[in-house]
């Protein structure tokens, strides 16, 4: 609800399952409350508080109120998430939710000096795309619009295929990464730590056996960190290189995989059920990289290795799910990878690729960044 001076009903929006309609025991000065008066005639309409992205390399992003299927039992993931970047209270025509397309403007309390004062809200029947319909057939007709689309964020979820069976298995909820690959990394662990332990693991065997090395159960340690340390460096490497590249404009095929990889999730950054890799096509991923570890290197040896990568990807996807979803202690290290991964969604698309850590954005000269903030009276 708007206030005569513009603002936003606080009553209302601080409720965890707000629906856009005044609630009881609301001041009176909103005017959806019964002793209040709307600026105009009309229904209510919403007064979400909005979180403004600042223009950056992917184009205007504007973030609506989550839509009407979003489930409600939890606080708004636009609010949770970018609660270092809250902007103001959504101002406009009281008739015009922010559904409609109407461009609102914002009153800049708490703002951030990267962010813009107005954003462009999304009018799904005038969008690029039906989203009645299943996305991932029609984004490859989207041709050099793409990219600017893509990065401009949506509260809602989005659905991929047509086949309901297709669009279960490309979705999954987050606690499905460590049931499902915990015990493995663990039985792995131990299993070749055992055959460590036997003494006759040696490496180098393909050249020589003169000078081959045997390889003690005590290194296995060691090569379990190298293994975790391996993962961050494909983390980076997986998610500057494959998951950003820029597919040509007039390649429907590779625009539509650029998509189902990474694109949905800058389209839908709040969709909870697309933010960890679902287990059926993680599985063909994390095989790949066993089966090139076992060919390189002694069973024991890339086993070892492979086991340290997976709880590095295990890691990863549980940062990753609660650098969106999570409330981390102001000054604390989440705290300081959330603002940076709030910053890569939507003002430094093409930096910042870390997850897990900046690590690797510093050691490639990919970092964010620090704007300076001018002190506010």
């Amino acid at each position: 609800m708007s206030t005569s001076d513009g603002k936003t009903c606080s009553a209302c929006i601080r409720q965890p399952s707000y629906d856009g309609t005044h609630l009881a025991g609301a001041p009176s000065t909103c005017p959806g409350s019964p002793g209040g008066q709307h600026s105009a005639p009309g229904p209510p309409h919403s007064c979400r508080p909005g979180f403004l992205p600042a223009n950056g390399e992917g184009g205007r992003s504007g973030l609506g109120p989550r839509p009407a299927e979003r489930p409600m039992g939890r606080r708004h993931a636009n609010e949770q998430w970018l609660e270092q970047y809250y902007v103001g209270e959504l101002r406009g025509d009281p008739q015009g939710s922010v559904e409609n397309g109407a461009v609102a403007s914002v009153e800049t309390q708490k703002t951030d000096p990267a962010m813009e004062p107005k954003f462009k809200v999304v009018d799904w029947d005038k969008d690029l795309v039906d989203w009645k319909k299943p996305l991932l057939w029609q984004v490859g007709h989207l041709g050099e619009k793409y990219d600017e689309w893509v990065h401009q964020p949506v509260t809602r979820p989005i659905r991929l295929f047509h086949s309901d069976l297709i669009e279960a298995l490309s979705k999954t909820v987050w606690y499905s990464v460590p049931i499902v690959w915990m015990p493995l990394m663990l039985y792995l662990s131990w299993s070749y730590y055992r055959t460590l332990a036997q003494g006759n693991v040696r490496l180098f065997t393909s050249f020589t056996t003169e000078y081959s090395v045997v390889v003690p159960e005590s290194v296995f340690p060691g090569l379990f960190m190298l293994g975790l340390l391996l993962w961050s460096l494909v983390e980076y490497l997986i998610h500057r290189f494959l998951f950003h590249m820029k597919p040509p404009s007039d390649s429907y095929y590779l625009i539509t995989l650029h998509f189902i990889m990474h694109g949905q999730h800058h389209k839908a950054p709040f969709d909870d059920s697309r933010l960890v890799f679902p287990p059926v096509p993680a599985s063909l991923v994390i095989a790949t990289f066993y089966v090139l570890l076992r060919l390189i290197l002694p069973e024991a040896v890339g086993g070892s290795l492979f086991a340290g990568g997976l709880l590095g990807y295990i890691l990863y996807d549980m940062t990753h799910y609660y650098l969106h979803f999570g409330s981390p202690h102001k000054g604390s290290y989440l705290y300081n990878m959330k603002a940076h991964h709030v910053k890569h969604h939507f003002t430094h698309q093409k930096s910042g690729f870390g997850i897990s850590s900046k690590f690797w954005d510093y050691f490639f000269h990919t970092l964010i960044p620090e704007e300076p903030h001018p002190k506010t009276q």
